[in-house]
């Protein structure tokens, strides 16, 4: 989320930090008694004893090995103009393989000159780089999201466009939630349709209990994106409630439909979600549960790796 809270003229108001996909209509601490398709069922099953022997291999073991261990895959959000040089020092000593980098709608030269720069040292660290950019409102103007997507790929900086729509912001989710889902769908599909690149969604992890064509708008969204970051936000990586848990039926999902699927911790300050988010447990209770997620999450296909949100407040963690 931007430093600046987000609203728009359909929005219920602006959004404090860190409500991005906290808590959802199922309640704060998870989804329980998950139903889907057969076969997601199936898989479940299937997956389910393996993965609490990984749970309990992964507390057993990470305490001991987190500062050891090899990391999975990293990723991290940028809503700032930080600097360049101190923003891939911070990439790459915390294992960051790619950052999703907020891109305003109107570049400026200056804000291009900045982001050529970033592109210039990520490319030196091997470090991709995707187009960030959302807003509520997009859900119905899609001409204001396709012409973002124009300018921040026009630029040519970019891998993947990566967006953050979040339409249950809208109080249209509440009086018409049917035809808010579907023009959100559709937006996805003509972003998707108007760039060849890949195109990725930031996603609540309950989309599952949300109604669309049929099926969910989990799937609806799996079937429209080549990727998901899944907003997992919990304070720990294992366990009822924790990270694994609320992310578990994404990373089914994403298996069945073909999707790499990651999940997410939060790190901004969250005082009406306090089980949300890292902040007042500091940087080694966040290293440490990433790796616990990596160990847990190894019997997920789907599993692409964990993101931190965001870069100016994970840095600003105490140790």
């Amino acid at each position: 989320m931007p430093t600046t809270s987000r609203s728009t003229s359909r929005s219920t108001g602006p959004r404090p930090h860190g409500t991005r996909g906290v808590p959802g209509p199922r309640g704060p601490r998870g989804l329980r008694g998950l139903r889907g398709p057969r076969g997601l069922r199936g898989l479940r099953r299937a997956v389910g004893a393996l993965a609490a022997v990984a749970s309990l291999c992964a507390l057993l073991a990470v305490p001991a090995a987190a500062s050891t261990a090899v990391p999975g895959p990293r990723a991290m959000w940028l809503w700032q103009r930080s600097d360049p040089a101190a923003t891939m020092d911070w990439a790459t000593a915390n294992a960051v393989k790619e950052i999703f980098v907020h891109v305003p709608t109107k570049i400026t030269r200056t804000e291009l000159t900045r982001l050529k720069q970033l592109k210039k040292r990520a490319d030196a660290a091997g470090v991709r780089l995707s187009a960030l950019g959302g807003e509520p409102g997009w859900t119905f103007d899609h001409a204001a999201a396709l012409a973002w997507q124009r300018a921040a790929m026009g630029t040519g900086l970019f891998r993947t466009t990566h967006v953050d729509v979040e339409p249950y912001h809208l109080n249209e989710w509440h009086t018409d939630q049917a035809g808010t889902t579907a023009a959100f769908l559709g937006l996805l599909a003509r972003l998707r349709d108007a760039d060849p690149r890949p195109l990725e969604a930031d996603v609540p992890f309950w989309y599952e209990t949300v109604p669309a064509e049929g099926s969910t708008l989990a799937d609806a969204v799996l079937a429209r994106v080549d990727a998901i970051t899944v907003m997992s936000y919990r304070d720990t990586a294992t366990g009822p409630g924790s990270i694994i848990d609320v992310g578990q039926d994404m990373l089914l999902r994403g298996q069945l439909a073909g999707r790499p699927v990651r999940l997410a911790a939060e790190t901004l300050a969250l005082p009406d979600c306090p089980y949300c988010t890292f902040h007042e447990q500091g940087r080694q209770a966040l290293d440490t549960a990433l790796s616990a997620v990596d160990a847990a999450a190894v019997f997920y296909p789907a599993y692409a790796g964990m993101a931190v949100h965001d870069y100016a407040s994970w840095t600003a963690l105490r140790p």
